[in-house]
């Protein structure tokens, strides 16, 4: 039975075990007993580990003894693990070599919070979007299959992730194939939010399904004591599955479907998984797991225990926390506004409902709020078909997720110019979470697209209003807005638009004029006043405010766009095309993120490295006023170097 603990570990825990493991190899001598001692040190360890970074918490410990068991009886790396989604490796993490480590997960230099090819051997597939596993999985099987190498190649995936088309898509592939390929379904009854659906509420059945298991084995029994038994013996086994089997679908499937197992049984696991190694073709192991495992506060509230942020040493001073909301929190009390003044309102998120803000929506409108699972597709061609029958759809979605419906946003949403407000939350860097949660496009990918209204707020006050504006808007619309807490303008209670098109002067300079697209604007203003440049507050990416562009290029040599999405295709691009086909001449810098992923760090450090920090905003347009020969404050002239002179 694993440990529990109530507390984090504030000390480090004594770990004699665990600190003789440097590798599966050596994990993989260890007989029974010892590998039950192992589970109870790394999850100690975990939770001391995790008390001392912050990170994601509950998913980890609710597989410590599944990682255990899959190291241990699984030629890894040589075999391939593929874990889904990333939030629970880090027990893998720790058993792969990086027990030290996980002690910087998610910091500047330290190891990221999902499995990345570039920092080990056992990290088979960089992952932190759901559902990709099996497919990944299933193209390393094919792979050794082609080349003739006996590697095995195993995909775990939980019962969240699950509800993505993706991977059924997968699993039909798979048995297509027939090729030997393990799929673990953790079935830990979450994803982040609780999973919803009916495959979710399949899976809940499962908990209770004894009786299948008795007609199973007795059924079993009885063909094995009569091979000749007659067909309606056969059949009547058959429909009993079909009326209680557990792994019907899986089966349905051409998988070989094995469970569900306690997937905390050590002992069982080991010997499963060995079982499984001599099984070929597609096989489901289906594990029952408890998400928090082992940390009892953990276990009771799996979603607040999602993630965890670093406990502070026992005498410090708590942490400042802001009094400012969040954007999240914005969008959750605007959308409870307005579904209050529009019956037409309905929201919809794919199982980001904490996330997205929606949690007050959802207790006061019921009826009108719809958590459609891991199903960003899903998402958007629902609130499409809802767009038909002249409803009011808003997508709560997270901008690095809302990739992943790309072709439904184009093909469903933009072509027939239906009424979708997209609320596209996590917009630019992300912080810890790193480049696969970072939504470092949508500018781009969304500024191409024809029909579509494109807003990008600088503040929490223009976000209600663009909010509003995207709402009333009589086609698709979006606004984008970042993670975490604006700078702390009031927010007025009304629900008024803005203008749609039309952005608004902040601060008159001289020489250079600083167009500012989104929540960079602080930052913008700081560097402005340091430069005596004018500050746009553009808030439309499309359409473009023309006419303050044309002022502001007539009035300013050299124009500066400022933007939290990479430069390639997004704001400053619009702006760059426009005064190409306006003919006008001023000199133009754009401002944004690199052509590159950048790494887990600080949000604010994050910002700091890319130069898109007050100071770096303000060095690139001194650099490049110094090109231009353009005064400074003071009367100074930069010369073609640089240097003021």
């Amino acid at each position: 039975m694993p440990l529990s603990f109530t507390e984090i570990p504030s000390e480090r825990p004594l770990t004699p075990l665990l600190d003789t493991v440097t590798s599966p190899a050596a994990l993989r001598t260890l007989d029974g007993q010892a590998l039950e001692r192992l589970a109870d040190e790394l999850r100690a360890y975990l939770l001391y580990a995790t008390g001392q970074t912050g990170g994601h918490f509950g998913a980890g410990l609710g597989v410590i003894e599944l990682t255990i068991a899959l190291h241990h009886v699984f030629d890894t790396p040589e075999d391939r693990l593929v874990w889904d989604v990333g939030h629970q490796t880090y027990p893998h993490k720790i058993l792969t070599g990086r027990r030290e480590e996980i002690l910087q997960v998610r910091r500047a230099g330290g190891v990221a919070g999902f499995p990345k090819r570039s920092e080990s051997p056992y990290d088979t597939f960089g992952v932190g979007h759901s559902s990709t596993s099996i497919s990944a999985a299933l193209g390393m099987a094919l792979a050794a299959h082609l080349r003739g190498e006996p590697r095995r190649a195993i995909a775990v995936i939980g019962d969240g992730a699950m509800t993505a088309g993706m991977a059924f898509e997968a699993l039909n592939h798979s048995a297509h194939l027939d090729l030997d390929l393990l799929v673990v379904l953790n079935d830990n009854q979450m994803s982040i939010s609780r999973n919803v659906g009916g495959l979710s509420t399949y899976f809940s059945k499962l908990w209770s399904s004894r009786f299948y298991n008795l007609v199973r084995e007795g059924g079993k029994r009885l063909l094995k004591a009569f091979p000749s038994t007659s067909t309606l013996v056969r059949k009547t086994e058959e429909l009993m599955k079909a009326l209680v089997a557990p792994g019907i679908v899986f089966e349905e499937l051409g998988f070989t479907y094995i469970g569900p197992i306690d997937g905390h049984n050590l002992p069982l696991l080991v010997t499963t998984l060995n079982n499984l190694k001599q099984v070929t073709g597609p096989v489901l192991l289906h594990v029952a797991t408890v998400k928090g495992k082992g940390f009892l506060p953990a276990e009771a509230d799996p979603i607040g225990y999602h993630a965890l942020t670093k406990i502070e040493p026992a005498g410090a001073p708590p942490p400042k926390r802001p009094a400012r909301p969040k954007f999240q929190d914005l969008f959750g009390a605007w959308l409870c506004d307005m579904a209050e003044r529009d019956s037409r309102l309905v929201g919809i998120t794919p199982a980001m409902t904490e996330g997205s803000g929606m949690v007050e929506f959802a207790r006061r409108f019921p009826d009108r709020f719809h958590d459609v699972a891991i199903a960003e597709q899903h998402a958007v061609t629902l609130a499409a078909g809802l767009a038909c029958e002249r409803m009011k759809p808003v997508v709560a979605i997270y901008s690095t997720f809302l990739q992943r419906a790309y072709d439904q946003l184009i093909h469903d949403v933009a072509l027939q110019n239906l009424d979708v407000l997209f609320a596209i939350d996590r917009a630019g860097l992300v912080g810890e979470d790193g480049p696969t949660h970072a939504g470092s496009f949508d500018l781009s990918y969304l500024r191409c697209i024809p029909n579509l209204l494109v807003m990008a707020p600088a503040d929490e006050n223009e976000t209600r209003r663009l909010l509003c504006t995207g709402f009333l808007h009589e086609g698709p619309a979006a606004v984008r807005y970042p993670r975490g807490s604006g700078s702390g303008v009031a927010v007025e209670p009304g629900l008024e638009p803005l203008p749609v098109g039309l952005g608004r002067r902040l601060r008159a300079g001289t020489g250079i004029a600083i167009l500012n697209f989104g929540a960079l604007l602080p930052a913008a203003l700081e560097a402005a006043a340091a430069l005596d440049a004018s500050v746009a507050d553009m808030r439309f990416v499309k359409p473009l405010d023309a006419g303050l562009i044309d002022a502001l290029a007539a009035e300013h040599r050299l124009l500066v766009t400022l933007e939290e999405n990479v430069v390639a295709g997004g704001a400053g691009a619009g702006v760059a095309e426009y005064l190409a086909s306006a003919a006008a001449t001023p000199h133009l810098l754009q401002l944004g993120l690199p052509d590159r992923f950048v790494d887990h760090n600080s949000r604010a450090a994050q910002l700091a490295a890319v130069g898109l920090d007050a100071a770096g905003i303000r060095d690139a347009i001194a650099a490049r006023a110094a090109r231009l020969g353009l005064p400074l404050p003071g009367g100074q002239v930069n010369d073609a170097s640089g240097h003021a002179g």
